[in-house]
């Protein structure tokens, strides 16, 4: 439990492949007893049934099942909810991180489009001044790709594509997955032992 004040974080699962990053990243926040706001995407949706192997018509057991053990508190919105809390600058987050985020996602970061809750949380942590961190999910890219990306980085928006190391000896999926969760902890300097650092013995 952190013994610090929790804080709010706002969580977006889109449909790019690797689901399973969101769902560690909301738990390691929820472990260390702070909010979740949590946006999954349709696409995002059937991607936890294709690669987690839910049922996807059972969306709130999946969401107990996943969350309902840890000391913070998850509070789930649906992506067609414009009135949500989080669409508004005038509610107080610390930050929001769209994990695994698919390039149409990005696009429309990168360019306005506010037509669902996921992307208008982003916009708001643009216009807010507050911090936005985007995990690409795609390859290879291509020129749009990366002009989104740089326009983006540009904006301060930090880009930390799902690229895991290999130096620290991971030997399961776990442990990569583990790998960018804590890179992401690392831009929003969130303390964590998710891996073993670089010059660090053990």
């Amino acid at each position: 439990m952190n013994e610090l004040k929790p804080k709010n974080y706002v969580v977006g699962i889109t449909g790019a492949s690797g689901g399973i990053y969101g769902v560690r990243l909301a738990r390691t926040l929820l472990a260390l007893g702070h909010s979740v706001h949590l946006v999954v995407s349709n696409a995002g949706w059937r991607v936890f049934k294709e690669e987690l192997g839910f049922a996807a018509s059972d969306r709130e057991g999946f969401l107990n099942e996943q969350f309902g053990s840890y000391p913070g508190s998850l509070h789930y919105h649906p992506v067609a909810d414009i009135g949500a809390s989080i669409a508004s600058g005038s509610f107080r987050t610390e930050a929001m991180i769209i994990m695994p985020c698919s390039m149409g996602t990005l696009s429309a970061v990168a360019h306005g489009s506010s037509d669902n809750l996921m992307t208008r949380a982003a916009d708001v942590m643009l216009k807010e001044g507050r911090p936005l961190v985007l995990v690409p999910r795609e390859t290879p890219l291509h020129a749009i790709h990366l002009e989104n990306m740089l326009k983006l980085s540009r904006l301060g928006v930090k880009m930390i594509p799902a690229m895991p190391a290999f130096y620290y000896g991971p030997t399961t999926v776990d442990d990569l997955v583990d790998f960018m969760v804590g890179k992401v902890l690392d831009s929003l300097n969130i303390e964590h032992s998710l891996f073993r650092r670089w010059g660090n013995e053990g």
